[in-house]
């Protein structure tokens, strides 16, 4: 890991790349540094802070923020007092490991790589270079940044809810959308950013929670652009259950109130009244662009960029640059949220996996692990470990009371606080303390073991301990957070937490890990875009696949689409990919095939399929699920399928591959949006409707150009660069109205006459069209009860879309271990995100088909054969399929490579026969009798 460096050229091709790089000294050195913060506390130059948007300072010598990697300071050239004058030098004489050296200097370093990925981000639009509302000249108007540190509690007020001017708390503030975006005049960016409207609405969710009263606040916006998965239930939320005012709006000014340190917000709503309001506070949701250095380096590589000089790149190849062997993924091709940067990393990963898979393992040194302690027998020594986790904890709870607390429990040998338990030098000193105190049971007072305990249980292992021998308290959501105006009762409530756990911890034992070896073959199920790209581009690595899908061929919803939004021919690309597919020779592509039943589990599944009346079993290691999605049908809405002039979106795309005749006759042309989306029955934006039907209307256009076309929209949603071909629509002829949604939209024949009633919300009247032709931009619906899930024990979503690990972290994983997804099984999206999510699916997968043989979790539950009635309960109960009643004892057995450990098997069992490894009846009991004793 190379930090404070930079790429100056890369030479060569693919496969052979020679990258020059300048390394720029840091001035510290980052073998010698721990993090102690000696040289910050004594540091005398002070300097805005760029991490908390300048509303704090830091010092010279500084570590960008508490939890960055690595943890080592560095000294700020521009502003060392040492480096600049040759005097003070403190930072020296206060390390306590001379770490410290003036005489750093920058270093060349040459690489020889076969890939290069280049993610270099993107950077907020700065308000202040071309200023509009009086940003930095009046202290309460903040960026969406700088209020993200406000609200931090790590940040410069310490989490408090308060305006940079008084330190007082606000009772009104606005969010202005779009500064910076969706905006052609000067030194502004033409594209929607794509982000802006979920973090305001999340940050105003956020700053009612941290207030005590009820805080006013008021979102104004051009369109509200929620259009990520589950987004627009967080909008709903925030508008129906949280108070959220939403004021779409056209702002002219926020100029401020004499001697109050509030603005007055100057709109026009949409009716075209002007309108005036007083706020606290104003936060500028500002968008994202691309850098400067960025586009530099871009240029210098030959990468070509697009005219916002974001990465340029096909829809057919999301994640490719134009120089073969560099790839791009992140919000330096655009801007994108988390989720989708993670999955671009994900299918960059993948690409180059395919492309080097030649080197697979010829470079990689195994880690190697200190001998475990065997501990079984000995008394229990115990060390706790309590975070104050910035001021998330220690904001609230008094850290050091219950470090002293734990030092009175038996059993406790040592116990201390760190500021970041997560942090790279507390996890060393950790493991250190762990040896040098002989300790063998660990406790963590710390956040949420969701995220942090094997982080944690690694630690224990690079200590030479079971990561079995390991308990995880969590003081911060359970306790700090909930109750962060009582901190009496938080600080007593994480002594008990503290209490039982090291109760617990006293009598877990060591626990081992199974371990499985992995079918080194792949399922994918569906052919369509996704599932043909999943599949090609793990033949591509070498393993094998097989493809199934339920259609008589290859394509999927994509067989009916003539373009893509950037003008790329789809059925040229289909073509292609399904011929690779079907002469690639490690992939067998089984059609008309549907899944009939699935055994086993990571790294061993076996998979009955039935072909044309024929049943078999396919054996793999992991599989891929991409079995897509369907157009809703609004059957009894709108005419459709009682007048063969109403069509749906997609049914349109189909007529324009068909080039058919009747769509040249029509002289006026209506699309209506959001049809069976954004509804009670389906409370999800369908996403690529807003941009699908923007394409087919230019199409329409283009092809008549005298052609009146409509569209009538709640919000219009061409998210990211897509607002390009939105303002080509509107400036080519296209009409957009946006009609009142509460009061309806008729679609009625009168006399063969198509007639379409609705009210214009601009206008305000009721208004009627007479159109040739009415296209319905219909809803992406799943299967709600699909059988998929039961066989491979994944979840769904209330809208029977597939629900992935973790939204951020996994996006394309499973909580079942070895099955992934993409594509329209996970949500609407369109094909080039669809392609980006496949190729980072199949990237995770070849993590578990490349290891050969995986362990898995140690904390799984087991039968005393004894005690079972084999009543079957178990069996019923498990969502993952684990226990079984065994043929040759006819008692249950649990198979542990299928178990989650959730539980359910234990609380179930009416005989008392199941225990779950690691939560021992012994160990529940000693925790509740901690808790009575407190």
């Amino acid at each position: 890991m190379l930090t404070l460096s930079e790429v100056n050229s890369i030479s060569g091709e693919e496969g052979d790349f020679e990258v020059s790089i300048t390394s720029h000294p840091r001035y510290v050195d980052v073998d010698k540094c721990i993090a102690c913060g000696l040289c910050a506390e004594k540091c005398p130059k002070k300097v805005p802070n760029e991490y908390d948007g300048s509303l704090a300072n830091r010092k010279a010598i500084y570590v960008q923020y508490a939890q960055a990697v690595p943890l080592k300071y560095a000294i700020d050239p521009e502003h060392c007092i040492k480096l600049n004058k040759g005097k003070c030098g403190i930072c020296e004489k206060k390390c306590p490991t001379g770490a410290i050296n003036y005489e750093d200097t920058k270093k060349e370093i040459s690489l020889n790589v076969g890939a290069v990925v280049l993610s270099q981000g993107s950077e907020t639009f700065d308000p202040a270079v071309h200023d509009t509302f009086g940003y930095k000249k009046y202290p309460n108007i903040v960026t969406s940044l700088e209020f993200e540190r406000i609200l931090s509690a790590s940040g410069p007020y310490g989490g408090h809810l308060v305006r940079p001017s008084d330190k007082q708390e606000p009772e009104k503030i606005a969010w202005l959308q779009c500064i910076g975006s969706r905006d052609e005049h000067m030194g502004a960016r033409g594209y929607c950013s794509a982000v802006c409207c979920t973090y305001a609405v999340k940050e105003a969710m956020l700053a009612k929670e941290h207030c005590k009263h009820d805080l006013d606040t008021a979102i104004f916006y051009i369109d509200i652009r929620t259009n990520g998965k589950d987004f627009e239930k967080y909008y709903n939320r925030a508008k129906d259950e949280m108070g959220v005012r939403f004021v779409k709006s056209k702002v002219t000014g926020a100029p401020p109130v004499d001697g109050t340190g509030k603005h007055l917000i100057r709109y026009i709503d949409e009716s075209g009244k002007r309108c005036e309001e007083e706020f606290d506070m104003v936060v500028l949701s500002v968008g994202l662009g691309a850098t400067a250095r960025g586009a530099e380096l871009g240029r210098k590589l030959g990468i070509e960029l697009n005219h916002y000089n974001f990465a340029a790149s096909s829809s057919f190849a999301p994640v490719s640059s134009s120089v073969a062997g560099i790839y791009v993924c992140g919000a330096f091709q655009g801007p994108k949220d988390i989720p989708s940067s993670v999955i671009d990393s994900s299918a960059a990963a993948g690409v180059v996996g395919s492309r080097l898979s030649n080197a697979r393992w010829t470079r990689t040194r195994a880690k190697e692990m200190p001998k475990e302690k065997n501990v079984i027998g000995d008394p229990p020594r115990i060390g706790v470990f309590v975070c104050c986790c910035g001021t998330n904890i220690a904001g609230v709870v008094d850290v050091p009371n219950v470090v002293e607390y734990a030092k009175t429990l038996p059993g406790v040998v040592y116990a201390e606080q760190n500021m970041f338990s997560c942090s790279q030098d507390s996890q060393d000193k950790m493991a250190q303390v762990i040896q040098d105190q002989g300790l063998n049971r660990i406790v963590v007072a710390a956040c949420t073991p969701k995220t942090h305990e094997p982080l944690f249980q690694e630690t224990l292992q690079n200590a030479g301990i079971n990561k079995y021998l390991f308990e995880m308290v969590n003081i911060r959501n359970q306790d700090s957070w909930v109750h962060k105006n009582n901190p009496e009762a938080a600080t007593q409530k994480a002594r008990d937490l503290v209490g039982m756990s090291v109760a617990k911890a006293a009598r877990i034992e060591p626990l081992k890990e199974p371990v499985l070896e992995i079918n080194q073959r792949a399922m994918v199920i569906g052919g369509g875009v996704a599932g043909m790209t999943a599949a090609e581009n793990m033949a591509l690595q070498g393993y094998g696949v097989d493809l199934v899908e339920r259609d008589t061929v290859l394509g999927g919803n994509a067989r009916n689409l003539p373009e893509t939004w950037r003008g790329e021919d789809v059925q040229e690309f289909i073509s292609g990919l399904a011929g690779r597919i079907e002469s690639n020779a490690n992939i067998a592509v089984h059609l008309n095939s549907t899944i009939k039943n699935v055994d086993g589990f990571v790294g061993d599944f076996k998979t009955t399929i039935e072909s044309h009346g024929q049943q078999s079993t396919l054996e793999h290691g992991v599989a891929v699920i991409a079995s897509g999605a369907s157009e809703y049908k609004p059957v009894d809405q709108y005419l459709y399928g009682k007048d063969q002039r109403v069509i749906t979106g997609q049914e349109l795309q189909k007529r324009l591959v068909d080039n058919d005749p009747s769509i040249g006759r029509a002289n006026c042309a209506v699309f209506i949006q959001c049809v069976g989306s954004r509804i009670a029955e389906r409370p999800y934006c369908s996403k690529l409707c807003c941009t699908q039907s923007i394409k087919s209307a230019l199409e329409l256009k283009k092809r008549k150009p005298e052609m009146d076309v409509f569209v009538l929209y709640r919000d219009m949603r061409p998210y990211g660069l897509r607002e390009d071909l939105y303002r080509e629509a509107r400036a080519g002829g296209i009409k957009f109205v946006r009609y009142d949604f509460d009061k309806g939209l008729a679609v009625e024949a009168e006399d063969n006459t198509l007639k379409i009633g609705f009210r214009d919300l601009a206008l305000r009247r009721s208004m009627s069209l007479s159109p040739d032709l009415v296209v319905l931009a219909s809803a992406v619906v799943r299967e709600k009860n699909d059988p998929l899930a039961r066989f491979f024990k994944v979840t769904q979503n209330d809208d029977g879309f597939f629900v992935e690990a973790h939204l951020k972290l996994r996006p394309v994983d499973f909580a079942t271990d070895g099955v992934f997804l993409c594509g329209l099984a996970h949500g609407p999206k369109p094909l080039d995100e669809s392609i980006a999510q496949a190729q980072a699916a199949a990237a995770r997968a070849v993590t578990l088909l490349s290891a050969k043989n995986i362990s898995v979790s140690g904390t799984v539950a087991q039968v005393t054969p004894s005690l079972c009635a084999s009543c079957g309960v178990c069996v019923s109960v498990c969502p993952y399929s684990a226990p079984r009643i065994s043929e040759k004892t006819d008692k249950a057995e649990i198979q542990s490579a299928l178990c989650k450990g959730c539980g359910l098997c234990v609380a179930s069992c009416r005989s008392g026969a199941i225990e779950l490894k690691g939560f021992g009846n012994g160990q529940i009991m000693s925790m509740i009798d901690a808790s009575m004793a407190n």
